[in-house]
């Protein structure tokens, strides 16, 4: 898997700068964003509903497949990174942050290979 170019502060200056063109910050508070981006990510999660491995792989692999779960994955994003600025978080020092206490939560040692919730290990 290749790294994605260019920086999270850039996507969110970016998502800003639609936002602020559009005169739309009237509307992002953090309620409606929270509920936005649940909303948006249901509609990630309808593209695979009801499907198996197998069914999951052939729409991936379908024209367009991939291309909607990726629309339907950069409006989580946008939302998400609109919600950030709007309550005022740094989403790259809380993600490295909570990476920081799930790598507390669940040691390699005794949650590699298994899905277990880190109050099971």
């Amino acid at each position: 898997m290749s790294m994605p170019k260019g920086s999270l502060a850039e996507l969110q200056a970016a998502v800003v700068r639609f936002r602020d063109e559009r005169d739309w910050m009237q509307f992002h508070n953090p309620k409606d964003l929270a509920l936005s981006i649940a909303i948006e990510a249901a509609e990630l999660m309808e593209l695979f509903q009801w499907k198996d491995a197998e069914e999951i792989r052939a729409f991936l692999a379908e024209p367009g497949g991939k291309e909607r779960a990726a629309e339907e994955m950069a409006d989580v994003l946008i939302l998400l990174l609109s919600a950030a600025d709007a309550i005022g978080v740094d989403l790259h020092a809380a993600t490295l942050g909570k990476i920081a206490v799930n790598a507390r939560k669940y040691p390699v040692e005794k949650a590699k290979g298994n899905a277990r919730k880190y109050d099971e290990l």
